[in-house]
């Protein structure tokens, strides 16, 4: 797909590396504001890790398959009269989480106040108390967190610190992890378990992530879990429709080979296309959405001392992803499901410290039909199943066919946890493992969420939105801050955005 703008400006000519979500934003902003913009895609379809499968009647939704924060995406399409909604329909979702513990328990997380209320009643008063005691703890880390980070786009600890002084940043809890600011103020162990569990979206672990990071609870419980009619891929079309719509001329099967260097200067990019000869695109501006470290290195082509520097961006973890199609449906699934470790402590050692597949994974199941009946044929189910694992590494390195051991311990687990004789039910099967991750969107050992946040190796700290290398030069995503998750990558390329204007202007 080639797109035009009538009258394209002569200077000022970006090239965006990547059709995931941050580099569709940083495009679309930058057309609309008058810059001539190119987007190369080394696959056929937009979105990045925001992808489709259908098979058989069965729509999966190949990465996110969670919408939060509806208003970070508003700018992009907030433009010549229009709103989010014109380009997707958002369904709440409600209970947001079904969480399945191994002694039976089951506990529904509602941003209803009303139904929270009573799932706590059951649990104690204790953790009636605690609940509001941990809500008001996270709502401070968010409120706080996006007041500096999220709102000015900070990029280092020293930006940090310089924003916030000593007096603006009081309350952030960046003395202690993540899992014990949680057992500070919770008592109750399945409590304790579903909040150390929102490190999910970030693919870390509790016990490593600074306390702030227990502003995710928050930005879920007060702003909604949504989901996109129709599967979340509408996502990236409606991305796709905005690119049209102001000019992004958008080139698939163009794999970027190279980012041409002059001295600490870019002047735009080789592309080998599928089906033709490589093509060089000049460019005033480039703007990487490929990984930093990949793109670093394969891109850049930067001698080791380079490389070296980018250590504490380690990946954070990958996953193996199962997409099952069902001939009967599980009615005592929600829509998102969490079946947990035994021990998840244990759990996040082995994974992220051992570098060890797990032996009792806790399981990310989605069954969107819940929601969306259109994603599977009548009295079919639709399920989405996801542990994770460590990147692929030196460590402990594993197989395609460990992998499958794990693939079917996980289905041992569920069918243990209710989903009886799950596997006599398969109708279709769509297998993911880390080595395609990393072959599919060229991520970084096959991470699926960028950097890990650990607060020892980099404070939560991903890379900066500008090269330190090349003033022309950006990245965008999961593997810069703010970090991954849609709304971040999205927040990510309204900062980069902003940031090549503003150095436009200063030329």
């Amino acid at each position: 797909m080639t797109n035009s703008t009538p009258n394209p400006p002569t200077r000022n000519r970006v090239v965006v590396i990547g059709a995931g979500l941050g580099g569709m934003t940083a495009a679309i902003q930058l057309a609309h504001a008058g810059y001539s913009v190119d987007l190369l895609e080394k696959n056929g379809n937009v979105g990045g890790k925001l992808n489709v499968h259908k098979e058989a009647g069965f729509s999966f939704d190949l990465g996110p398959s969670i919408f939060t924060l509806p208003q970070i995406f508003r700018p992009v399409f907030e433009h010549d009269g229009k709103k989010l909604e014109d380009y997707i329909h958002l369904q709440r979702v409600d209970p947001q989480w079904r969480n399945f513990f191994e002694d039976g328990t089951v506990v529904d997380l509602w941003e209803d106040d009303a139904a929270m209320q009573l799932q706590l009643a059951k649990l104690g008063q204790d953790a009636i108390e605690d609940y509001a005691d941990f809500r008001k703890y996270s709502k401070l880390q968010y409120d706080i967190t996006k007041r500096g980070y999220f709102d000015k786009g900070l990029d280092t600890f020293w930006d940090f610190v310089k924003f916030y002084g000593l007096r603006d940043g009081r309350g952030l809890d960046y003395m202690t992890t993540m899992s014990r600011g949680i057992e500070k103020r919770v008592r109750n162990p399945y409590l304790r378990d579903i909040f150390e569990y929102f490190i999910k979206y970030v693919g870390s672990s509790a016990k490593d992530a600074p306390g702030f990071m227990n502003l995710m609870p928050n930005i879920q419980l007060e702003f909604g879990l949504w989901y996109v009619g129709g599967g979340l891929y509408e996502l990236a079309r409606a991305f796709e429709q905005r690119m049209q719509e102001t000019g992004v001329r958008v080139h698939l099967n163009h794999r970027v080979t190279e980012i041409i260097k002059h001295g600490t200067n870019v002047s735009g990019v080789i592309a080998q296309p599928t089906d033709g000869p490589a093509v060089t695109l000049p460019a005033d501006f480039v703007i990487s959405n490929m990984e930093v470290v990949p793109a670093t290195a394969q891109l850049l082509r930067e001698p080791p001392r380079v490389m070296k520097r980018l250590n504490r961006y380690e990946p954070s973890c990958s996953g193996i992803v199962l997409h099952l199609g069902l001939d009967r449906v599980y009615p005592q699934l929600a829509h998102h499901n969490f079946f947990y470790s035994a021990d998840q402590k244990s759990h996040f050692d082995r994974v992220f410290k051992a570098k060890l597949l797990p032996n009792d994974p806790t399981i990310y199941l989605v069954a969107p039909t819940r929601t969306d009946s259109s994603q599977a044929p009548p009295g079919c189910d639709n399920i989405k199943i996801l542990p994770h694992i460590p990147y692929l590494n030196d460590k402990h390195p594993y197989t395609r066919e460990d992998c499958v051991a794990l693939k079917e311990l996980c289905l041992d687990k569920l069918e243990r946890m209710g989903l009886t004789d799950l596997r006599k039910h398969i109708l279709v099967e769509d297998f993911w493992t880390p080595f395609d991750i990393e072959e599919k969107y060229l991520s970084n050992r096959g991470s699926i969420y960028g950097v890990v946040s650990d607060m020892r190796k980099n404070f939560a700290f991903k890379a900066p939105k500008r090269s330190p290398d090349y003033r022309n030069l950006f990245f965008v995503g999961g593997t810069v801050n703010p970090g991954g998750g849609m709304p971040m990558v999205t927040l990510c390329g309204q900062h980069v955005a902003r940031l090549v204007m503003e150095q436009a202007e200063r030329v």
